[in-house]
């Protein structure tokens, strides 16, 4: 019914930046939450950033001031763009979304998830 398409991963040099998109799709009545969550070898998956549909911004404290989450919503899509990129920020990316679905309610969506490694 939905599906999440990620883009933008990739192997960056420590202090660089990469631009993440998700593109939702589907049988979409509306977007409520997006947010991006990493998961590293070995380590649970955790919250990067999140934006509400109105467009309020929450971050994990490790990405303050590095990451920024944004969204168009006539697209379905949401961003996240990360500069000053670590070692320890490698990671597969997911999307997530909470989306409204024509006469249903409310349901969680994933992405496939996109790999990002920093390293020399």
């Amino acid at each position: 019914q939905v599906q999440l398409v990620e883009s933008g991963g990739g192997l960056v040099q420590p202090g660089g930046s990469l631009r993440l998109s998700c593109a939702a799709s589907g049988s979409i009545f509306s977007i409520k939450d997006m947010g991006w969550y990493r998961q590293a070898p070995g380590k649970q998956r955790e919250l990067v950033a999140a934006i509400t549909s109105g467009g309020s911004t929450n971050y994990a404290d490790s990405v303050k001031g590095r990451f920024t989450i944004s969204r168009d919503n006539a697209k379905n899509t949401v961003y996240l763009q990360m500069n000053g990129l670590k070692p320890e920020d490698t990671a597969v990316y997911y999307c997530n979304a909470h989306v409204q679905v024509y006469g249903l309610r409310v349901t969680s969506y994933w992405g496939q998830g996109t790999q990002v490694t920093v390293s020399s």
